[in-house]
């Protein structure tokens, strides 16, 4: 998702220009044109990726409610990092779309099943 998104042609684009992406500089003293991998999911120093992700769909958890309050601290913490360079409103609507894709992704995905196991008991 990263690569084909804004974030990621971005750095895609820029990643050779030293003007842009200095590597000689710790993360914390970076500039860069746009945010990498590392920037959202290891801020502070965190070295573990997933306190800062938002995927949250395996083991059937697809179609869970977002809203409960089991998930506020990690939402909250995932639309802090959008804050840094964009508003608060930006980071919530696009954590909501992405909540609707993933439960459209969802449905789609048990509609697929379904059509293979009609062609499996039709022998196809």
């Amino acid at each position: 998702a990263y690569d084909i998104g804004l974030h990621g042609t971005v750095y895609q684009v820029n990643k050779w220009d030293p003007k842009q992406f200095d590597w000689t500089k710790k993360l914390a003293d970076a500039d860069y044109v746009g945010p990498t991998c590392q920037y959202c999911h290891m801020r502070g120093g965190h070295h573990n990726v997933q306190r800062f992700g938002t995927v949250y769909t395996s083991m059937g958890m697809s179609m869970a409610d977002r809203g409960a309050p089991i998930w506020k601290e990690k939402r909250d913490r995932w639309s802090s990092v959008c804050d840094d360079c964009h508003s608060p409103r930006f980071a919530k609507e696009n954590l909501q779309a992405m909540d609707e894709s993933v439960k459209d992704a969802g449905l789609k995905y048990r509609e697929t099943f379904k059509v293979a196991e009609d062609l499996i008991k039709d022998g196809v």
